[in-house]
C-alpha cells in the first residue's frame, strides 16, 4: 500500500519537475570542483573551503527557510535527530572525506569512487527491503559505471593511494546517505528546511573539529584567477557558498522527493558531465572525446533504470518501492 500510494502521489505530481530539479542540482553540485580549485592553488585547506561553502550556504538559505517553515517549530523538534543525522552523514562527512581523498588522489578517481554511493543505494534497496534490482536497473548500473570509468579516464595510468581510496569509500556512504535521507518526506519538513537544518548541523561539526585541531583550517585574502581573469578571492566564494551549496542542496532534497533516491542517484551522476564542463569553461580543462562516449553511457543508464521504475514493482516480490520510506526511523540507516 505504501509502495502504491507513493506511485499515484508521483504521477499526480510528475515526474518532469523532479527531473529538472534534479539536473539544477547536478549541475550546481558539478561546479564547486570549479571554484575551490582556484582556492586552495592559493593556500585554502580543504577544510576552510568546506567550513566556508556549508557555512555559507546555511546562512544564504535561513531567511528563505523560516519562511517556508511558518512558525511550525513543532517540525523542527520532531525532527531535530533526522536533521542532526543528515548534516552529519549527508552534508560534513562526504565532503570532508572527499577533500582527503583528493589530497592523495586525482579528483577523477575520488569522484568515481564516491559515485559508487549511487550503487550502495540500489545495493541498501535490495538488503533492507529485498527489493531486488531487475535486469533493466542492473543493466543501468553497468553502462553507468562503464560510463562513469569513460570520463574519468581512470585507465589513463593513474596511481592510487591506498588511504585515499578508504577517504573516497567513506564519500560514496555520505552520498548514500544524502540520497535516502533526503528522500524522506513523511516529517513535513520543506525541502529548504532540511537543507538549512542540515548545514547549521554541519557547520557546528566542521567549526568544532577546526577548533579542537582535528581538521586543518587556513585560508588566504590572495587574488584568485577564475575565467582567465584576476578576481578578487572572495568571488569564488561567494559562487561556492551560493551557487555549488545553497541552489544545490535546496534543489537536489526536492528531486529526491519527487523521483525516490535511486533515479535521483542515477540522475545525480550528470554532475560528473557539469564538472567537466564547468571546468573546462571556467578554467581551461578540455574535455576528451573519450569523456563524450562516458556522457552518452550515462544517460543510458538514467534511461535503463527510468524505464525499469515505469514498469512498476514485480509481480512476484511486491516489495516498497524504492522512493517509499525506507525505515520508520532515521538511524535504522
Amino acid at each position: 500500500m505504501t509502495a502504491q500510494r507513493d506511485i499515484l502521489h508521483r504521477e499526480k505530481t510528475g515526474l518532469g519537475p523532479g527531473l529538472w530539479l534534479a539536473l539544477v542540482s547536478a549541475a550546481t553540485f558539478g561546479s564547486s570542483g570549479a571554484f575551490v580549485k582556484p582556492l586552495l592553488d592559493t593556500g585554502w585547506s580543504p577544510g576552510a573551503a568546506v567550513t566556508i561553502r556549508i557555512g555559507g550556504a546555511g546562512l544564504a538559505l535561513l531567511l528563505p527557510a523560516l519562511i517556508a517553515l511558518r512558525g511550525r517549530w513543532h517540525l523542527l523538534r520532531r525532527s531535530a535527530g533526522l536533521i542532526a543525522l543528515y548534516g552529519v552523514t549527508a552534508v560534513a562527512a562526504p565532503q570532508l572525506f572527499f577533500f582527503n581523498a583528493v589530497t592523495t588522489l586525482s579528483v577523477g578517481v575520488a569522484l568515481l569512487l564516491e559515485y559508487l554511493g549511487v550503487i550502495l543505494v540500489v545495493l541498501w534497496l535490495w538488503a533492507r527491503h529485498r527489493n531486488r534490482p531487475r535486469p533493466w536497473t542492473i543493466g543501468g548500473i553497468v553502462l553507468s559505471v562503464a560510463g562513469l570509468l569513460l570520463i574519468l579516464d581512470v585507465t589513463g595510468g593513474m596511481r592510487v593511494d591506498f588511504g585515499g581510496v578508504l577517504w573516497g569509500l567513506g564519500a560514496a556512504v555520505g552520498l548514500a546517505f544524502y540520497f535516502m535521507l533526503s528522500a524522506r518526506a513523511t516529517t513535513g519538513l520543506p525541502p529548504m528546511v532540511m537543507a538549512t537544518g542540515g548545514m547549521v548541523a554541519a557547520t557546528v561539526i566542521l567549526v568544532a573539529a577546526g577548533l579542537l585541531g582535528v581538521m586543518p583550517v587556513e585560508y588566504a585574502v590572495t587574488d584568485v584567477v577564475l575565467a582567465s581573469t584576476l578576481l578578487p578571492w572572495w568571488t569564488p566564494v561567494v559562487c561556492l557558498c551560493l551557487v555549488a551549496a545553497a541552489l544545490a542542496y535546496a534543489t537536489g532534497i526536492a528531486a529526491t522527493r519527487r523521483l525516490g533516491p535511486k533515479i535521483a542517484g542515477f540522475v545525480g551522476l550528470t554532475e560528473i558531465i557539469f564538472s567537466v564542463l564547468i571546468a573546462w569553461l571556467l578554467i581551461g580543462e578540455l574535455p576528451l572525446p573519450i569523456q563524450l562516449v562516458g556522457g552518452a553511457l550515462i544517460v543510458a543508464g538514467v534511461l535503463a533504470v527510468r524505464y525499469d521504475e515505469l514498469r512498476g514493482p514485480a509481480p512476484a516480490h511486491p516489495s516498497p518501492d524504492a522512493g517509499a520510506e525506507p525505515t520508520p526511523t532515521p538511524a535504522s540507516l
